[in-house]
């Protein structure tokens, strides 16, 4: 059972790292504790992480029901919803901890990279993580310029995990999608693909690539790309170097009447008054 195992306990961080920005206010290792009872749920009231190192255990609240743990697991707790984890029955279990609050994790939030939805992050590499979740905590001194360095880069390493759980969670279609999406982006050897090329170098169906596309970029591929072709002619006619009609064959447009049709419909001003405006004429 639970209570015949050993429990062990290590601390982190022994005072709270404080800044105007976030602070940082428990950290450490916990081994075979009990976790907290599904039958009680706790509002913690600020961030919370926890990193499965061993063992296998349940995360659970009322908007995501259970969801398993298993070692590489992240858990990102949230200030208001209400929650419980811990090992199973008669099982033990290791994690690590960090508490957290502040400004710059409500930008994480606002921003995604912390969503409610999505509270657990499979992530692999337990221990990889870990030590650098150990680096930050004792990177600091508690009112000190490395204070303001640890909540920073706390931030980016949770943006790191954001990152990594998408990337694990994601299905080879979408894989193929965001390589679709690279490929729109810019010229391919000083040509423009087109979306049927993209779908075909990514080994779909151009229909079905159309459809996944739009769903999973918000947009079709061909509005997509028009995008990114505009965005290059603006970078394009701030630099002042090209005429219209260089920069127009240089984005793959058939005349220089096409490419300034486009450039209105998407900006909402010709490519001429672009250029007086950005270059204060």
């Amino acid at each position: 059972m639970i209570s015949a195992l050993a429990r062990r306990s290590e601390t982190w961080l022994n005072t709270p790292i404080q800044t105007d920005i976030g602070s940082l206010l428990l950290a450490g290792e916990l081994e075979n504790n009990r976790g907290i009872d599904p039958d009680s749920m706790r509002i913690l009231g600020r961030y919370g992480l926890i990193l499965m190192l061993d063992g296998s255990g349940v995360y659970r609240d009322l908007e995501n029901g259970e969801i398993p743990l298993a070692t590489g697991d992240a858990v990102v707790v949230f200030p208001e919803i209400a929650h419980a984890y811990g090992p199973r029955v008669g099982q033990g279990w290791k994690h690590s901890y960090i508490v957290f609050e502040g400004p710059q994790f409500d930008l994480l939030r606002r921003a995604g990279a912390l969503d409610p939805a999505h509270p657990v992050w499979p992530l692999g590499s337990s221990e990889l993580w870990k030590q650098r979740l150990k680096e930050v905590t004792a990177s600091a001194a508690p009112n000190s310029p490395s204070a303001l360095r640890a909540v920073v880069q706390f931030a980016h390493l949770l943006s790191e995990m954001s990152a990594s759980r998408r990337a694990n969670r994601q299905r080879p279609d979408e894989l193929k999608i965001e390589e679709g999406a690279h490929l729109l982006s810019g010229p391919i050897q000083d040509a423009w693909l087109t979306p049927q090329d993209a779908a075909r170098q990514v080994g779909m169906s151009y229909e079905n690539f159309r459809k996944r596309f739009a769903k999973h970029m918000g947009e079709p591929p061909a509005l997509y790309q028009k995008r990114r072709r505009i965005g290059h002619a603006c970078a394009a006619i701030y630099q002042n170097t090209d005429t219209f009609q260089e920069i127009a064959d240089q984005l793959g447009f058939c005349d220089v009447f096409h490419f300034s049709k486009v450039f209105r419909q998407l900006t909402g001003e010709s490519p001429s008054a672009f250029r007086k405006r950005a270059l204060g004429e």
